[in-house]
């Protein structure tokens, strides 16, 4: 045990390490309060709470900011989807063959291009979940069109937000920040 203690105190002497450990600590905490912060115009005791199914495999990804209807209700998951859909195009069209053999410019190209595609996936999936997830008594705005079109922008920001959190934890902190954010999500439905 004592050994471990020491470890960890060598670990805080070297400051590189340490402040990029309270960086990626930092950037986490961060994406776990704003799991909790509410769209605006929904009444959050009205949300039904997703226990099985897709949508509680979804909530478990995401902390439990799917269910609650926060502003980060959508993740990391449309920026998994770009990725996928991306790297799947490398394999059927040559465009995006070329740029996976381009090297550093060819990755810089297709981060910009999965960033953009991210925007499109989530302006559907926020559609969806605007419509389909959240209840009608939920909401207590009387203009469902400007309620819609305003999360459409939050959910987007949020997703967008949050790619860039992930983005962030890869520079300055520790690790893969994307996996970060799905392992903080998952851990924080243990207690549940």
């Amino acid at each position: 045990m004592i050994k471990l203690f020491d470890t960890i105190k060598n670990i805080f002497s070297i400051e590189e390490l340490r402040d990029r450990i309270i960086n990626t600590v930092f950037f986490l905490i961060i994406f776990r309060l704003g799991s909790f912060v509410v769209l605006p115009g929904i009444d959050p005791s009205k949300l039904q709470q997703s226990t099985g199914g897709i949508f509680g495999l979804l909530d478990t990804f995401l902390g439990g900011a799917f269910s609650n209807a926060s502003i980060f209700a959508l993740g990391i998951m449309p920026y998994i989807s770009a990725s996928i859909v991306v790297q799947l195009l490398g394999v059927a069209l040559p465009y995006f063959q070329k740029l996976q053999k381009d090297g550093d410019s060819g990755r810089k190209k297709m981060t910009q291009i999965t960033r953009y595609l991210t925007i499109v996936i989530c302006l559907f999936q926020s559609t969806a979940y605007i419509s389909g997830t959240i209840p009608a008594e939920a909401i207590l705005v009387q203009n469902k069109f400007l309620f819609t079109i305003s999360s459409l922008v939050i959910l987007t920001s949020g997703t967008i937000f949050c790619m860039w959190l992930g983005e962030k934890i890869t520079d300055k902190g520790i690790g893969n920040g994307i996996s970060m954010l799905i392992m903080i999500g998952i851990i924080s439905r243990f207690p549940g």
